[in-house]
């Protein structure tokens, strides 16, 4: 199983002639030993053996790679010996006892916790503890904090998995990223995850790594239960001085300011409450203030009282440096600082930023770049040209724009017109690059070049976007209609499903009839892909009937088809065949030659359900045959796979062969992941047919991985299944019922119990096929039959039950 002495044994491999293990084990100067000085230095942090720290770096630091997560330590990091031994205590893999390699650091804001851990990795990383670090901010403390899918979504990322494949949102991607760091265990590496500004367990608790791997979680707040704990408290006064001395001078190395008056330097360093934050803020101001003497600073910031609120050393303030700082810059350099606080989510752009003061974007970038000299915001190191606040100065911002805007009318009417427009300015680009993903045909804003490039800002821009979404009810209404499809595309339906609620709330907020049907029906198709198919079933009715109450004939149709669609999942098969026979027909009255094949593709899906074959077949042909009509490469592809279905239940194999492979093509060529798994699993289905079981087999795990990659689990556990029956054509039993029952696991995880009831029949034949023990049979077979049972599907059930008997091998 590995465990802790096989991760020893690797490393120890590796130590022969290297110089980076040096005096580093137990024996002679290990963490509990180097760790124990008063003051702590850079030099210290990297390690001191035979060579110097910065020859060591120069020699040996790994090349930057996606796992090069830490920045660089700053040079006047100082103190903080005692906290950094008990983090690499934690992190040692030779600790004794058990227990996760987890240290939680919690403290106030602006006390230095951040950099505390940056160190403790780069100090874990020269001991060759770990290979890789991964770094994520959890913003804990924004308006709108990080949620784990979407920390685990930039930890997947940086261990390389690409975007289209990232799962949604859900237990998928936090399998997926436990099953990465496993793998990465497996060969030999340990990594470290820094879960930076965490407020919340719920936000931590999914990035836990297992294995060997360790983590350093920072947080305002005591997260109990996550590891060993440790509060971090502001510096002593002495290193407060070192650090002011240190960053001083990494501006001006002939700064002597210190050492000329350190009486003057302690009274400055305790009106700043020894918190690092402030420190670097009043070592910037002295910066740009070169002949101001520190008695000056000290006395400055002597005098004023009150604090930030939410955050006190107990007897200083940190307004007072957020004060000094803000005050050093222009009018209008202080009228953006205050606006960014209105932009709703974790960071802005500086197109947005622009917008948001009125100004040229060169204006406000060089406003921007001020800011940033000047630490009251900050670049973006994951986004060139994203600008975000550290939450304290967020707070900040805020304060002082509430303050501005209370001076008066205009100041508060100008505030409102900053915000409208940046809601708008969302809003209209929302929908400009939403054309992209409209049907072959539609008119296409040239705001973005194509499709892709819309891609990457909706990436960008999606949390400014959800969050502007709550803002007000007609942003609401706008970007639940405009951000529907990218969020469809990128399978993120629990997003897609609060903007779609969103924009019904706001439909009926603003009595909205006429958009309220859409937004039914919009919502309902979501639901419907999260498995809430009564629900679903709900919207579709009442959209349907709001649209008949308006007139809205081809609005009405689509209803019908969305019913149909929610009616099959339901496996009520007559109401949905008559829903998709009146879409069809009204469909047709409208003259929408799309809206029809689409219609006649979902009416042969339910034709195939009811097992009449043939007119599923006319039915599909009918749809390939009119959108050949229409140019819609990716719709044509759908139809080649419905086609290949009704081809296959018709025994023609070898046409539906070409089908599915000619789905599989088109789906690949307009980038759709998802459809194409689809299709490779439709085409392994033929295979099987042809009984080309290799073949079969290498398609169903194609399918399998790609449905992994989409995050779609109950299709995975359908290629599960799929994969079995492939193992069992080759006659590789073992394999076809490990198979086999990880199909139903997962299947009976999703409360898919039709599948699961087919699930658990393949596995019982399979286990007839190797041989297994009757009774294990007996017991599959009556699995597929309960499973039946609990969707009323009662000749299935009695079909599996028959078996239980005299349990027989099916033919293939």
């Amino acid at each position: 199983m590995g465990g802790k002495g096989s991760a020893k044994r690797k490393n120890k491999g590796k130590k022969s002639g290297d110089p980076r293990k040096q005096g580093q084990g137990r024996a002679g100067g290990g963490v509990r030993n180097d760790y124990r000085d008063a003051a702590f230095t850079n030099s210290q942090v990297l390690g001191k053996g035979s060579l110097k720290a910065t020859t060591y770096v120069q020699q040996y630091a790994p090349v930057p790679t996606a796992l090069d997560a830490l920045p660089a330590l700053p040079q006047e990091f100082t103190g903080r010996a005692d906290d950094l031994a008990f983090i690499l205590e934690v992190l040692d893999p030779d600790r004794p006892g058990v227990g996760p390699a987890v240290a939680v650091l919690s403290g106030w804001g602006g006390v230095g916790k951040t950099t505390l851990a940056y160190a403790a990795g780069h100090a874990a990383q020269q001991r060759n503890w770990f290979t890789g670090v991964l770094l994520v901010d959890l913003r804990g403390y924004d308006p709108h904090p990080a949620q784990a899918e979407d920390a685990l979504e930039a930890l997947l990322r940086s261990l390389g998995v690409r975007p289209e494949h990232l799962p949604p949102p859900g237990a998928g991607r936090e399998a997926l990223f436990r099953s990465q760091l496993n793998a990465r265990e497996a060969a030999g590496e340990r990594l470290l995850v820094v879960a930076d500004n965490a407020s919340a367990l719920a936000q931590v608790q999914p990035l836990l790594p297992p294995g060997l791997h360790g983590m350093i979680v920072t947080s305002r707040d005591a997260l109990a239960g996550l590891g060993r704990m440790r509060t971090v408290n502001r510096l002593q006064p002495e290193d407060a001085v070192a650090l002011l001395q240190a960053a001083l001078k990494k501006n001006d190395p002939d700064d002597v300011r210190v050492e000329e008056d350190p009486g003057a330097a302690e009274r400055v360093v305790l009106a700043c409450g020894c918190l690092p934050l402030a420190l670097q803020i009043t070592a910037a101001l002295l910066a740009q203030d070169p002949g101001q003497p520190l008695s000056e600073r000290a006395e400055a910031l002597s005098q004023v009282e009150g604090v930030l609120d939410g955050l006190s050393d107990g007897h200083r303030s940190l307004r007072a440096m957020f004060d000094q700082s803000l005050d050093r810059l222009s009018l209008q350099e202080q009228d953006l600082f205050r606006l960014l606080s209105l932009n709703p989510g974790p960071d802005i752009a500086t197109p947005a930023a622009a917008v948001l003061s009125g100004q040229p974007q060169a204006a406000a970038e060089r406003r921007l770049g001020r800011l940033a000299a000047s630490h009251l915001i900050e670049r973006n190191p994951a986004a060139r040209g994203r600008w975000q606040m550290h939450d304290l100065l967020r707070a900040y911002a805020n304060e002082q724009a509430e303050a501005f805007k209370g001076r008066g009318r205009d100041p508060r009417r100008r505030y409102d017109q900053a915000h409208t427009r940046l809601i708008d300015h969302y809003i209209q680009s929302a929908e400009a690059a939403d054309t992209h993903f409209h049907p072959p045909g539609s008119v296409v804003s040239s705001r973005f070049a194509d499709r892709e490039q819309a891609l990457v800002w909706f990436d960008a821009e999606r949390e400014n976007l959800i969050a502007a979404a709550h803002t007000t009810p007609q942003a609401g209404l706008a970007l639940g209609f405009a951000l529907g499809r990218y969020l469809d595309w990128r399978r993120r339906f629990q997003d897609l499903v609060a903007v779609r609620s969103l924009a019904l709330d706001a439909c009926r907020t603003l009595n909205d009839t006429r958009n309220e049907a859409t937004a039914w029906n919009n919502l309902g198709a979501t639901l419907r892909k999260v498995r809430r198919f009564d629900e679903a079933l709900h919207a579709h009715e009442t959209a349907r009937t709001l649209f008949q109450q308006t007139g809205d004939t081809h609005s009405e149709a689509g209803a019908w088809g969305n019913l149909g669609n929610a009616l099959k999942e339901l496996r009520r098969f007559d109401e949905a065949l008559h829903a998709h026979e009146t879409a069809r027909t009204l469909f047709q009255q409208t003259g929408d030659t799309h809206s029809e094949a689409t219609a006649w593709g979902n009416l042969g899906n339910t034709l195939q359900e009811l097992r009449r074959f043939d007119e599923a077949l006319h039915a599909h042909e009918t749809a390939h045959t009119l959108l050949q009509q229409t140019g819609d490469t990716h719709s044509q592809a759908t139809a080649w796979n419905n086609l290949g279905n009704a081809l296959k239940e018709l025994r023609r194999y070898d046409e539906a062969l070409h089908a599915h492979e000619t789905a599989r093509t088109l789906f690949q060529q307009t980038g759709d992941t998802h459809s194409e798994a689809m299709a490779w699993g439709n085409l392994g289905n033929a295979l099987k047919e042809l009984r080309r079981f290799d073949e079969a087999l290498h398609a169903h795990e194609t399918a399998r991985t790609l449905f992994q990659q989409t995050g779609d689990t109950h299709r995975q556990a359908m290629a599960w299944n799929n994969v079995g029956t492939a193992y069992r054509g080759l006659g590789c039993f073992e394999e076809a019922v490990a198979a086999g029952q990880q199909a139903v696991a997962m299947l009976v995880e999703a409360e898919d119990w039709f599948r699961a009831g087919e699930g658990w029949g393949e596995l019982a034949v399979t286990l007839t096929a190797a041989g297994a023990d009757q009774g294990q049979v007996r017991d599959a077979w009556n699995e597929s039959a309960a499973a039946y049972a609990r969707v009323g599907a009662d000749e299935e059930a009695a079909a599996s039950r028959a078996h239980t008997d005299s349990p027989e091998i099916l033919e293939e």
